[in-house]
């Protein structure tokens, strides 16, 4: 986490596979999944961008490396 005055910016990596150049536009689309059928419904990183981004007026974003790492970057407001 750290501290950017007006705002709270939240950071979580892994050190997995990474996503995959093709289908980055995609990640937070509604019903997008990489599973195989009937193994996910691709709605959890849809949720969570509508909640962060609609709801709280903050940011998400990722930075991902191919066989290296995916890192989620989460933007929130401060309260006033």
């Amino acid at each position: 986490t750290k501290n950017l005055g007006d705002k709270i910016e939240i950071r979580i990596r892994d050190n997995g596979n990474g996503i995959p150049q093709e289908i980055r536009d995609k990640v937070f689309n509604p019903f997008f999944t990489t599973k195989p059928t009937g193994q996910g419904t691709g709605l959890g990183l849809s949720i969570s961008y509508d909640i962060i981004v609609q709801e709280h007026q903050g940011e998400i974003k990722f930075e991902s490396a191919a066989g290296s790492f995916t890192e989620f970057v989460i933007r929130l407001p401060k309260a006033a």
